[in-house]
């Protein structure tokens, strides 16, 4: 007891420390006024692409194809051609030319303040940054977070559409869910949570309340959290864009699934709300092969594969004064599914995760112009895991409940026209309240409550300077000060060479530790039998990217990233007796690849895009050493075209998938190394108007109606049907 209070009392005064700090620099303004700079503002929902003065453009503007992300103080402009595609994923250089600047110093575009609090991740220009927004969720038809990523390069989401399952995963450059950091409007909800299934759930992210979601990597590392091996989601929700709207929608869909939606967008332009829900489920209920995972050997159909979420979400807008604004938003979300593990013949197992996300954002701008901004933030997330189910005659279950306050200042600042800094600190304190019961007489004696905390606290800095027109590099630092592991520096380093006004050479690298989890140092794993070891050591190591941007022309834009990891005393399961497994740390695992994106636009009405990313996942010691990472495939690809006019849409979009390895649970007459075989998948989306404001959506999955194993004995249903309507007033 006088242990958790006295964490707690270090985590009060860590936010309260955040607050004070945040008013000293609000104070210091009012002391030393910074001198008036003006700054040209980027508003495109695409990657952020600095222009240069207007006397030598930096790309040529193109039409836009779709709508650019405004700030809340102004309402959301569409351009009357918009192009609709499931997924434009490439992050290409896509320009809005900003207005005339009415001072000298305005002509120095090369910073782009955050006109959204924490909504916007505002980094350095040398590694990519890929978008998705709002129209592109809502034409791939994407019902979670998941859905929308899948199209992304250097991604491989395994556990997402019909049949998904999480324990099948989610890669980014061969970078599992924990390896990579997720936030909620900016602030980090990754649970670091390993057993039980407890690892942050994608799937669990309604669309519904999605604006956008932007993918970072390189110094976005040292900002948000050095555990970052693949690289930083950002999701964002949706904001008040300057008028009043409402929007609902139902869908149903083979095989049970059903999804409605409502929100509400309402207020003024210095107070405003946002209010959403959203209803889904599905039963999974189809044919599987012989052999498949939990397939019913009476029915031949998938089991226990069901999953029932709801979710809430809400946010408010305070414009205190022209230079402050308070943001407060909340998302709820229940999940309950049945769990289907290649590792059992016959898995009953049920999943119950809850999660709760608060977060209060001051921002402020310290300047009479948007060149100094400071955001303060307090957030609050709680994940409930509960995974329950028999064994044999007998039963168990084990339950993880991780909380999260975490106190930041974060200022960026202009400091002149060659110049930026965004430095700033963050506390975090995490609590994971554990237990692992079970009935079965051989694991009774491991039964185990546990109550752990660990409080981190940070240090962070960037600084970008722009040495001449062309050519600018960044250098940052992340200091960690760790209750568990100690201290640790993790640094940064990046540059961008703009070598033409078409083509720019990017390149940065980051250091990069990943701590245990509490679950993993100490607490029994009843369901999978693994053992906790308190003697594990963070996974440390370094990141890294090159890469070219190419605008080929006014409609036609690329990119090309080579990108790559080192990751030292990787954990993961080890079988130290014939009766005991537990986390260890097992070696290395090298990671390269290459990202490969083209957009083009066709026609006003008409555009086009590819995607190809091949990912090489090595492990470098051990009893696997020479594999590929298992559920890391050498090569996805993606390819899409649409079409939009007077409100039809039609969207095609192809998804390659060169097949992942099997590594355990085989059937007989498979081994560790095989790969399963390639597939390729074709989807169908159309919107036909039917008023004003009204929509029929339809949705054609798996065109050629090909049952593919999707990762090792968990197969695709093969062809699937979605229709549903949409309006918005």
């Amino acid at each position: 007891m006088n242990r958790q209070l006295n964490w707690s009392l270090v985590t009060i005064s860590g936010l309260f420390a955040t607050f004070f700090l945040g008013n000293i620099v609000r104070a210091a303004d009012s002391i030393s006024p910074i001198t008036t700079l003006s700054v040209n503002v980027s508003q495109s929902s695409n990657i952020l692409i600095a222009v240069r003065k207007k006397k030598r453009p930096k790309f040529k503007a193109k039409p836009r194809s779709q709508p650019t992300a405004e700030s809340r103080s102004a309402p959301r402009a569409e351009s009357p051609q918009t192009i609709l595609l499931p997924a434009a994923a490439t992050p290409v250089p896509t320009i809005v030319a900003p207005p005339a600047p009415t001072d000298p110093i305005a002509a120095e575009p090369e910073l782009t303040i955050d006109v959204t609090g924490e909504r916007r991740i505002d980094l350095p220009k040398s590694s990519p940054i890929y978008t998705i927004d709002r129209q592109q969720i809502d034409r791939q038809g994407s019902k979670n977070a998941a859905d929308a990523l899948k199209n992304l390069p250097g991604f491989a989401i395994n556990d997402v559409g019909y049949g998904a399952d999480i324990h099948t995963g989610t890669y980014y450059r061969g970078a599992s869910t924990n390896q990579f950091i997720i936030l909620l409007n900016g602030r980090p909800i990754n649970t670091n949570v390993n057993t039980y299934h407890g690892a942050t759930d994608l799937n669990s992210i309604p669309a519904d309340a999605i604006d956008r979601i932007e993918l970072s990597s390189g110094a976005s590392n040292i900002i948000y959290g050095s555990e970052a091996f693949g690289g930083v989601v950002n999701i964002i929700t949706k904001a008040y864009k300057g008028s009043p709207e409402t929007n609902v929608s139902a869908e149903l869909g083979s095989y049970g699934r059903q999804d409605y939606r409502a929100s509400y967008i309402g207020g003024t332009q210095t107070l405003n709300y946002r209010i959403g829900v959203e209803k889904y489920r599905i039963d999974n209920d189809y044919s599987v092969p012989i052999g498949a995972a939990n397939r019913d050997p009476v029915t031949g159909k998938l089991t226990n594969a069901d999953t029932d979420t709801m979710s809430y979400s809400g946010n408010i807008s305070a414009e205190l004064n022209d230079r402050n604004r308070l943001d407060f938003d909340v998302t709820k979300i229940t999940s309950r599914r049945g769990l289907v593990y290649f590792g059992f013949p016959f898995q009953r197992d049920r999943l119950n995760h809850d999660t709760l996300n608060l977060g209060l954002n001051w921002r402020t701008q310290l300047s009479p112009d948007q060149s100094s901004i400071l955001n303060t933030t307090i957030s609050y997330n709680q994940d409930y895991f509960n995974t329950f189910g028999p064994s044999g005659t007998f039963s168990r279950t084990g339950t993880l409940d991780t909380q999260a306050v975490t106190g930041r200042v974060d200022h960026t600042w202009k400091t002149n026209p060659t110049n930026t800094l965004r430095w700033g600190g963050e506390i975090q304190n995490r609590q994971l309240n554990g237990s692992s019961i079970s009935t079965v007489p051989s694991r009774i004696a491991f039964n185990d409550i546990e109550n752990r905390n660990v409080l981190n606290t940070a240090l962070f800095a960037v600084d970008t300077w722009k040495i001449t027109d062309r050519f600018a590099v960044d250098l940052g630092f992340r200091q960690n000060f760790n209750s568990q592991f100690g201290n640790y520096l993790n640094p940064s380093l990046g540059s961008r060479w703009e070598i033409t006004p078409n083509l720019a050479l990017r390149a940065s690298v980051a250091g990069a530790q990943r701590n245990p989890g509490l679950d993993q140092l100490y607490l029994y794993d009843t369901v999978h039998g693994w053992f906790p070891n308190p003697n594990l050591k963070p996974e440390t190591g370094f990141t890294y990217t090159a890469g070219f941007d190419l605008a080929l022309s006014n409609t036609s834009t690329g990119t090309i990233t080579y990108f790559g990891s080192s990751l030292n005393d990787r954990l993961a399961t080890q079988a130290v007796s014939p009766t005991i497994t537990q986390w260890a740390n097992i070696g290395q695992v090298a990671t390269n690849g290459l990202e490969i994106g083209f957009k083009q636009q066709l026609t006003p009405q008409l555009s086009a895009f590819a995607n190809y990313t091949y990912t090489d996942a090595k492990i470098q010691s051990g009893a696997e050493q020479g594999l590929q990472l298992s559920f890391v495939p050498y090569s996805v690809a993606q390819l899409g075209i649409g079409y939009a006019n007077r409100g039809w849409e039609v969207n095609l979009l192809t998804n390659y998938n060169a097949g992942t390895r099997r590594a355990f649970f085989n059937n007989p007459g498979l081994i560790s190394t095989d790969f399963i075989p390639s597939f390729l998948n074709l989807d169908l989306g159309a919107r036909i108007p039917i008023g004003e404001n009204v929509g029929l959506n339809l949705f054609v999955e798996n065109l050629a109606d090909v049952q593919y194993e999707k990762v090792n004995r968990i197969y695709s249903p093969g062809r699937t049907y979605r229709v549903g309507i949409s309006a918005n007033f």
